[in-house]
């Protein structure tokens, strides 16, 4: 099982269960890709509600069991009840998974039913409960506030519940403002929050998707940002490039800085973060 020490940081990639047998197929191919590059871990997304539940857990184990490299499962706990999150928990320890992204997720549409946890702490309160100090616990931050959220205070307040209630490290929602990141570290300090938080990073490999994804998720693209990638239209060569050179600074910025580590959103792709790595000098670190 690969652990490259990468200098006591921590770099890892993201992939989303694929729908269908070509999907998981070409999944296959973008992990043992990026498998060479030693990441820490692999995170596999879970679906509003469980909707994803199935092709979640094969996708794990695939993962587990095929790539060399431990499988981190997103699970999430909106439309959930206790009976079904431990037998989740269960299955996870059975096949030797160590560590989960713990999220409240959001309901899909037309489901009323919040289930039997509220918020991720409480998620996080009952993994810790039934399983002790089996699972390394991640949980999400969000750097530029989450949109739900009705100012900054209280969603730092949100994070620090998750922290207190046993999470070991979190992930970002990834952003493309270096400063919006420090900023929250600044912030997290000064509230006694001391665990590792590790940027979520988003490859730039098209416009159209990542701006509908941005303004969902409340991730700010930069107007200049906007406005480059406005004019390049269709031409993805030039898309890809200017992705590159944009993302590959704010990570080794972030990197400089002292950020403990990276997490690439790849969406099922491996160029990009190959690319990035490349660039970075991580493989081999």
């Amino acid at each position: 099982m690969t652990d490259t020490p990468h200098n006591g940081r921590e770099f890892s990639c993201e992939f989303f269960p694929p729908k269908t047998p070509e999907g998981a197929a070409r999944l296959d191919h973008v992990r043992e890709q990026l498998a060479a590059l030693g990441p820490r871990f692999f995170s596999v997304t879970y679906g509003a509600g469980g909707t994803t539940q199935a092709r979640t857990l094969e996708t794990v184990l695939r993962i587990q069991h095929e790539s060399g490299i431990p499988a981190a499962p997103h699970l999430s706990c909106v439309g959930s009840t206790r009976e079904q999150i431990r037998g989740i928990l269960d299955t996870y320890r059975t096949n030797g998974i160590q560590r989960i992204v713990a999220l409240r997720g959001d309901l899909p549409s037309g489901m009323r039913d919040i289930g039997e946890f509220r918020h991720a702490n409480d998620l996080v309160e009952f993994v810790r409960a039934e399983t002790g100090d089996h699972f390394r616990i991640e949980v999400a931050a969000y750097p530029e506030v989450h949109p739900q959220a009705r100012n900054a205070e209280e969603d730092l307040r949100h994070f620090k519940r998750k922290i207190e209630a046993g999470a070991n490290s979190a992930i970002t929602q990834y952003f493309f403002n270096p400063d919006a990141y420090f900023r929250f570290i600044d912030d997290c300090a000064r509230c006694g929050i001391d665990v590792p938080i590790i940027p979520g990073i988003m490859p730039i490999t098209q416009y159209t998707q990542l701006a509908r994804f941005s303004d969902a998720c409340g991730a700010e693209i930069p107007r200049w940002m906007r406005k480059r990638l406005e004019g390049m239209g269709d031409d993805r060569d030039a898309i890809r490039a200017f992705g590159l050179d944009v993302i590959s600074a704010l990570c080794q910025r972030l990197l400089d800085a002292g950020a403990p580590g990276l997490h690439f959103y790849t969406m099922n792709q491996a160029e990009a973060t190959q690319e990035i790595w490349e660039r970075l000098g991580l493989s081999g670190a």
